[in-house]
Order: C-alpha cells, then sequence, then structure tokens
C-alpha cells in the first residue's frame, strides 16, 4: 500500500478558539506573510475536503474568480469531496459527494496518489474525523482578537494528542500554528502507522505539546489585501 497522503485542517481562529465567520473579522489581519502561506498550502495540495456549510459558501464564491497567482483556477479545478447528508446535487465544478462511511471513505482517500488534502474551515467534519485518527496535520492562524462568542474548532469531547511543528509570527499580530498528530512517546506519527491508543487530556491542545513563547507583533497601519469578500460562516477563504 502507498504511503497515505497527509490530510491537513487549516482555519482562521480568534484567540479564544473561535472559527466561525472569518470574513467578519480576518480581512483588516491580512498580510503578504498569511497570504504567501496560503498559496504555498493550495500548491501544495490537489484535493479539497469541505463540511456543507463551508462548501456552499466556496461554491457561491469561487466559481468565475480569477487572480494573478492561479489561487482561483487551483480552487476551482481541483477535486473537492463533500460531508453532507442534505446535499443532493453540486454544481461547483470538480465536486465529490461522499456517500456512505465517512470515515472509510476519506481513509481510501488518503491512500490515493497525489497531494495533500486539505480541509477548510468545517469543524463539524474536523471533530468527526478527529477520534478516527485521520487528520495529520492543524494548521492554524491565531489572530490578536478575542470574541467571547462564535463557533470554536474544539468542544468538550475533543481529545488529541499533538506536536507542535512549526511556529511562525505572520504579520499584524498572526500566528501561524502547525501541530502535527503525535504517539504514546509524544513523537510525531509515522505515516501510515497503526493508530496509537493513547490517553488524550481534555485540554484542546493537549498534555504533550511543545512549550512556546508566542509574541504577538504590534498591529501595522496600512490597507490590507482582501482576496475574497465572501466566505462560508465556518471557513477561511484564503
Amino acid at each position: 500500500m502507498p504511503p497515505a497522503r497527509t490530510l491537513a485542517a487549516t482555519l482562521f481562529m480568534t484567540l479564544d478558539g473561535v472559527v466561525e465567520a472569518p470574513d467578519k473579522w480576518s480581512f483588516s489581519f491580512w498580510s503578504e506573510e498569511t497570504g504567501k502561506f496560503k498559496l504555498a498550502e493550495t500548491r501544495a495540495s490537489d484535493a479539497l475536503l469541505l463540511g456543507r456549510v463551508t462548501y456552499e459558501g466556496f461554491a457561491a464564491a469561487w466559481p468565475g474568480r480569477k487572480d494573478a497567482d492561479g489561487f482561483a483556477d487551483q480552487f476551482n479545478s481541483m477535486p473537492k469531496y463533500v460531508a453532507s447528508r442534505t446535499l443532493k446535487k453540486l454544481e461547483w465544478n470538480n465536486s465529490h459527494l461522499i456517500r456512505g462511511d465517512l470515515a472509510a471513505e476519506v481513509s481510501k482517500l488518503k491512500h490515493q496518489p497525489g497531494k495533500d488534502i486539505v480541509i477548510h474551515g468545517s469543524p463539524t467534519l474536523i471533530r468527526f474525523l478527529m477520534p478516527h485518527d485521520l487528520i495529520d496535520e492543524y494548521r492554524l492562524l491565531i489572530y490578536p482578537l478575542v470574541l467571547g462568542r462564535g463557533k470554536r474548532l474544539f468542544d468538550e469531547t475533543s481529545q488529541a494528542n499533538l506536536n507542535l511543528a512549526e511556529s511562525q509570527a505572520l504579520g499584524k499580530g498572526v500566528v501561524k500554528l502547525v501541530y502535527k498528530r503525535a504517539d504514546k512517546a509524544g513523537e510525531p506519527r509515522k505515516t501510515g502507522s497503526r493508530p496509537p491508543q493513547v490517553r488524550s487530556p481534555a485540554s484542546a491542545y493537549g498534555r504533550r505539546i511543545e512549550r512556546s513563547t508566542l509574541r504577538f507583533p504590534r498591529s501595522e497601519s496600512g490597507p490590507s489585501l482582501r482576496p475574497c469578500r465572501h466566505q462560508s460562516q465556518e471557513s477561511s477563504c484564503r
């Protein structure tokens, strides 16, 4: 069996964990560094995995869009796999509805040849996949905001043992955090290895995360780049 592809969940998140409606709070913090990260992430992938709400938001925003770096062209052309029990027909180009056992179908996708598979937004889908040990990376852009209310990525049932693989201060106070799932010893899982039976803490980020001191730079003045004005309420458009 070929090595499994990386399944990565990528989200915009406030300091208090809110991921809902990033179109309402993320644009003023957009920076060149953030744009470079999202473009590199897209070029390293060749498939999207989306929940219903995120899919509907993307399908309303991306068809027909053009940009100089080819971001929109890749989004519109790559396969999009949608987890939904209610959608019957998918209008967006190259979209496929996942039917049957969701965990089994996602596992099959991971073992098909290809680049990374990326989940944008879709917190309900992410919470479903977590206990099945199918998500390899969590790529979080943490924004210097506390909203106090709104849908959060992790709830009281979310448990995971993770390792901090990368941290970077981006422009305008945004911090990129990349976590990878860990085995019992706290080491990164080898792709394709048997899922470990770990006792994870109730904390959303896990007990074994490497400790880091993160500095949030002060917000810079100046206009922000706004690549997309139409987003799903549970997704990050870029």
